[in-house]
């Protein structure tokens, strides 16, 4: 399995290779991972919780191709910011442990200052 730092040279050394830094803002990056994510979401527009779980199933290698699409792109924005995702992503979780307890939020969807 793939460490994020490596996935992150990888997706580095596949954009370098085609000298596209130069189109890879912090803007243009999110305005494309919205697009991405748009497209990850047609997949399951309009459809009950059952039938995006079955559109999931069924459209598997087209539904994973979007994540990773969005995944690319995030992995990609935050290096170019000088972020380490690995990091940011661990501080999130913890900050996220302490907004939701599990005591109070198991089975709730509510917002952590609504429980």
């Amino acid at each position: 399995m793939d460490s994020i730092a490596e996935l992150t040279a990888r997706i580095r050394a596949f954009r370098d290779a085609r000298d596209w830094m130069q189109f890879h803002s912090p803007k243009d990056l999110s305005v494309a991972i919205i697009a991405e994510a748009g497209e990850l979401l047609q997949h399951f527009v309009w459809k009950s919780p059952e039938e995006s779980w079955q559109r999931a199933e069924t459209k598997k290698d087209e539904v994973a191709s979007e994540i990773a699409d969005v995944a690319i792109l995030l992995f990609e924005l935050a290096d170019n910011l000088g972020l380490d995702l690995a990091t940011v992503m661990h501080e999130k979780i913890t900050r996220n442990d302490s907004r939701y307890p599990a005591d109070k939020a198991r089975g709730s969807n509510l917002k952590y200052n609504e429980l």
